[in-house]
């Protein structure tokens, strides 16, 4: 089963930088002026969505820069700090490749080593949004992703899991989605009634 299917050559300041698709059984190969690195199929090391105060909302690690949530929640400040007033949307910060963008509250991050390509990080970028667009039904602000948040940690799973990239189409994701939360459709139990299910359960529990 292939998880990527892209192939880029590009020249940046006399860098050639060369990735090749790659299956389960293959792995991506980087060359930079003549050298090779360890092939991977880790892209990515870290995925997060945050609020217009740089806090978290959504943060998926997939390695270990980062152990504790301090440690994390630090970058993410410090990242924040960094990219929320800027007009560009790829950064290289503490010595990773960050790519991001915004909207309304919310700021989506994609997070790859120093020597990752940033078109592959920006393709789980579009993804990440795009799915997100889609669920959130073209609202995508804070209180919308609050009140469907269960459904967007499905979808970080569903385009990346363990660093490995699985999916880059939007369209597919949220259809994966769909199936997940075909119990429940999308949007139809916010988080605030399942919160509000869980008090009354509580409730009748003490009754008893």
């Amino acid at each position: 089963m292939y998880l990527l299917k892209r192939l880029f050559d590009i020249e940046l300041f006399h860098v050639r930088v060369v990735y090749i698709s790659f299956s389960s059984q293959e792995a991506g190969v980087y060359m930079m002026d003549g050298g090779i690195l360890e092939p991977s199929l880790y892209s990515v090391k870290a995925i997060a969505i945050l609020d217009n105060d740089g806090n978290r909302l959504i943060t998926k690690y997939y390695d270990e820069q980062f152990p504790t949530a301090k440690e994390q929640k630090q970058f993410e400040k410090n990242l924040f700090g960094k990219t929320h007033k800027a007009n560009s949307e790829i950064i290289m910060f503490e010595g990773l490749t960050c790519v991001y963008k915004s909207n309304v509250d919310l700021f989506f991050y994609v997070v790859g080593s120093s020597h990752e390509n940033e078109l592959i990080l920006a393709s789980v970028l579009n993804a990440l949004y795009d799915s997100i667009n889609q669920i959130l039904r073209k609202n995508v602000e804070k209180r919308s992703l609050l009140e469907n948040l269960d459904a967007a940690f499905l979808v970080v799973d569903e385009i990346c899991d363990g660093g490995i990239i699985l999916d880059s189409d939007a369209t597919s994701i949220v259809q994966k989605v769909s199936i997940r939360n075909e119990d429940t459709p999308l949007g139809e139990h916010t988080m605030s009634q399942v919160l509000q299910s869980a008090k009354e359960q509580i409730k009748w529990s003490l009754l008893k």
